[in-house]
């Protein structure tokens, strides 16, 4: 890797930091993303951001927003990036780019194109021709448009590739990284080129490429003790190289922030302080710890600014940090990271490796975060200093002051002006002026002041220090005005809808051996139907194999429950249908994974969605027993056991067992009682892992030997094994219905008649509903009471979302239980879908909110 990055465009990245025009900087960065936001809020979004002192956006620029089908482009409307960031240069934001190709943030797919799937020679995020060529066509279109835009001509300061690489099993990360960059050089991108690492391997994010600068994400625990000696090594660690630390992603806490800071952080980039909003079907489905669930429309995180645009208390921790960054300029820009030279001791829960900075032209500013829900004290250098709950004070330490030191200060300096120190607290003010020690009180609403050697000490509490405006000559605070907050008139109950006659057409997809992939009949965003008759006589059950994202199956006129396994295999109890009967299938995507996970089969990156395949039962063996032991005995012959029978002192020592099969058919092996992944290796292939999320494994016909390898454990509760054979159903009809038919036939005119709520459905029923919104809305919450409903919204010509009234699969982000109409938007057209589940359909009640929108500053005010 190369030591430092120097470009000739005025950004430049060493060891002490980030340089712009040949000025350090210190950036903090919030992430805003266009596509999660109407295109008329753009500029308010980012002058909020500006407002918070916050200096810089990171957004990521999602491949398959722009590449909406096979080489279809949109670049206009809320699509116009272009614009966005012309907007931010603007406003006075500096941009750091993200354009992928793979993004990850909870994004269907993590930005890659669901067609990618359909060709099983292409590899994605690997150094492999085919994928690299449409990596190609996509920077093609991107790259030449932030290059226009990269500084000074404009606000992009650097340019991100992949994303979080370190994540991925890549082959060749030195080769992808290498063709990564090499391609936006060729573009013209001269700002530094940097790759964020998500879990500290840093080779793995960048492949050691030159010209490639390693970047990191933390997402600590906010009261861990251990944050700062993780972050000052990987402090050292980039150092060493020559290169500043860049956290591009991390919590969204101030306090912890602040932690950050001073373990020699050069960009503090907290992800999604202002959130947004996941329009349409572009949701994930992705991996939280737990193995699948799905995004909701509401995308939040909890950060300084909501979805709707409200300012959160943690906005006001940002103004007052962004003070204390401007406050100290240079000096913080060109610290170093280190420990605190003078002895920090405290009564309350705090960090286990305290960090300094030494600041450039002497002096320490020391974090001392209190991790407790209590106030305490803190001694340092022999000075005992009062510190609120739950916060980390930016304390002063033999700082150089023009005639004197400021030997310590126990709060956070957010101004300076001649003859003038602001500090903000919550609790008194400890100062040490040379040798003089004072003590000034935190009092809400006032400005407290003491002079000490012809210097005012003045101490704001945090509404006002975030308020603070300017010094004036005359030494008087200049705060800005709080504006009055807008009192929002209560919410209204729809009673009387007007339900449209018809339904959106269907496309035929034609007729298919098996179920095809929806993304196979061109269906990228959407959902199908897949329908076969096939006779059920003597088939107790069916096995679906592969289904995804959200299908019902009807079988025989019967609906079932919605299935949402993400790929997982399903037995379907068929014993009430006998003979020929129809299977009818609708399939709903709700995204496309943005992790890799390889426990459920949709959840591997560039999986498709569909029905997947659906087979018949036609028998069921036990293969508990008669399992060969390899090795681990004292002779021949081999013992015979039951399959994890073999006892052995040997706890977690791998032991296979292995046993013949005669399969004249396609069959399938199920484990049950599997606690742990398991290896199973069929004749002489390879071996396959099986998780107890799935425990099934497809066999082909003339399979004759099957070996599973297992840790022993005798404390086990007992894995047994069965093998169902299986017959394909076979001749499918298919038709689809891809997002833009759907939002076409949303947003066009059709007969309606009124209705009245309760309004109940039929499982599997369909009904189009159309509601007048106020003219002059300034953005409405749409809330539903009811029960077992799928319901998507459009307004204005673009669906908003989609949400799920009651039994569902787990949610992540924000509130899955709220759709959003943006301030103008007019028609509010919804589609309502009867879930077979444990109540009936019915939705009873529709309640229309006004949304909280955030706007903080008014004329500046005088405080003495």
């Amino acid at each position: 890797m190369s030591s430092s990055t120097t470009v000739g465009t005025g950004v430049e990245l060493d060891a002490q930091g980030i340089w712009i025009d040949g000025r350090p900087k210190l950036l903090l960065c919030a992430s805003l993303f266009y596509f999660r936001l109407p295109r008329e809020q753009w500029r308010s979004r980012l002058e909020q951001i500006r407002t918070s002192g916050y200096t810089c956006v990171d957004v990521y620029l999602p491949w398959n927003f722009h590449e909406v089908a096979p080489g279809r482009w949109s670049f206009d409307g809320r699509r116009d990036v272009a614009a966005f960031l012309d907007l931010a240069h603007e406003v006075g934001l500096s941009v750091i780019a993200r354009p992928g190709p793979y993004i990850c943030s909870e994004w269907d797919g993590g930005a890659l194109p669901a067609w990618l799937g359909l060709d099983p020679d292409v590899r994605v995020r690997q150094n492999e021709p085919r994928y690299l060529a449409q990596v190609t066509a996509w920077f093609d279109q991107v790259l030449p448009l932030l290059a226009e835009r990269q500084y000074p001509a404009g606000p992009v300061v650097m340019v991100q590739l992949e994303n979080e690489l370190d994540f991925f099993d890549c082959g060749d990360r030195t080769g992808y990284l290498t063709s990564l960059r090499d391609q936006a050089i060729d573009h013209g991108i001269t700002v530094p080129l940097i790759a964020c690492a998500g879990q500290g391997d840093l080779a793995g994010a960048t492949g050691d490429v030159p010209g490639v600068v390693a970047a990191c994400n933390f997402y600590p625990n906010d009261d861990s003790p251990h944050i700062e000696a993780e972050v000052r090594r990987y402090a050292g660690l980039l150092a060493d190289r020559g290169l500043p630390l860049l956290i591009t992603e991390t919590n969204r806490r101030h306090r912890t922030l602040r932690r950050l800071l001073a373990s020699g952080a050069a960009l503090i980039a907290p992800y999604l302080q202002s959130s947004g909003w996941n329009f349409g079907f572009t949701p994930s489905t992705g991996n939280w710890g737990a193995p699948g669930n799905f995004m909701s429309h509401d995308y939040d995180f909890g950060g300084y600014v909501s979805p709707t645009g409200a300012t959160r208390p943690e906005y006001d921790e940002a103004r007052v940090l962004a003070r204390v960054v401007a406050a100290l300029g240079s000096q913080l820009a060109l610290a170093t990271a280190t420990v605190p030279r003078v002895e920090v001791t405290a009564d309350f829960p705090t960090s286990s490796s305290i960090s300094a900075l030494d600041l450039d032209g002497g002096g320490q500013l020391i974090a001392v975060p209190n991790l407790d829900q209590a106030p305490g004290r803190a001694v340092v250098n022999g000075v005992s200093v009062a510190v609120a709950a739950g916060s980390c004070p930016l304390m002063l330490v033999d700082l150089p002051l023009q005639d004197t030191t400021l030997t310590l200060a126990s709060a956070d300096l957010v101004a300076v002006g001649d003859g003038v120190l602001v500090f903000s607290s919550v609790v008194p003010v400890t100062v040490v002026l040379g040798q003089t020690q004072v003590e000034i009180p935190a009092t809400p609403g006032r400005v407290e002041r003491r002079v000490v050697d012809g210097i005012d000490l003045v101490v704001l509490t945090p509404p006002n220090a975030a308020r603070f405006n300017s010094i004036r000559p005359d030494r008087t605070i200049e705060l800005d005005h709080v504006r009055d907050r807008k009192v929002l008139a209560p919410a209204t109950e729809v009673r009387t809808v007007r339900q449209r006659s018809g339904a959106a057409p269907a496309k035929s997809a034609g007729t298919h051996d098996l179920p095809p992939s929806l993304e196979s009949l061109g269906v990228f965003r959407g959902r199908g139907t897949y329908s076969a008759t096939t006779d059920l006589t003597g088939i107790d059950e069916l096995l679906l194999v592969g289904a995804c994202d959200i299908v019902e199956l009807s079988i025989a006129g019967q609906l079932q429950p919605a299935v949402a396994d993400f790929g997982a295999t399903r037995r379907v109890d068929v014993r009430a249908a006998r003979g020929r009967c129809e299977i009818d299938a609708s399939v709903e995507i709700w995204g496309h994974a943005n992790f890799d996970d390889a426990r459920l089969p949709a959840l591997r990156l560039g999986a498709l969605r569909g029905l997947g395949t659906v087979w018949k039962v036609e028998g069921v063996q036990d293969l508990d027993a008669l399992w060969t032991v390899d090795g681990h005995w004292s002779g021949e012959p081999a013992p015979i056991r039951s399959l994890g029978g073999w006892s052995s002192t040997r706890v977690g020592v791998p032991i296979t067992y292995s046993r013949r099969l005669d399969l004249p058919t396609r069959s399938a092996l199920h484990f049950s009682g599997l606690d742990q992944p398991i290896t199973v290796t069929l004749d002489d292939g390879e071996p396959i892992t099986v998780h107890r999320e799935n425990p099934w494994l497809m066999l082909p016909a003339g399979t004759t030997e099957v070996a599973v390898t297992l840790q022993h454990d005798p404390s086990g509760a007992g894995l047994h094994a069965e093998l169902l054979s299986l017959q394909p159903v076979m001749d499918w009809t298919c038709t689809v219905q891809d997002d833009e038919l759907l939002t076409a036939f949303a947003t066009g005119s059709t007969v309606t008649s009124d209705v009245e709520l309760p309004l109940t459905l039929e499982p599997g029923e369909e009904v189009w509903l159309d509601i007048d919104l106020p003219a002059d809305h300034e953005g409405l919450l749409i809330r539903f009471g009811g029960s077992q409903l799928r319901v998507t919204g459009w307004a204005a010509g673009e669906c908003l979302g989609r949400t799920w009234i009651g039994d569902r699969p787990a949610f992540s982000g924000g509130d899955p239980d709220v759709l959003w109409v943006p301030a103008g938007w007019s028609g509010l057209t919804l589609l309502l879908r009867g879930v077979a589940g444990p109540a009936d359909p019915v939705l009873r009640t529709l309640r229309l909110s006004p949304a909280t929108t955030g706007g903080e500053n008014g004329a500046a005010a005088d405080v003495s």
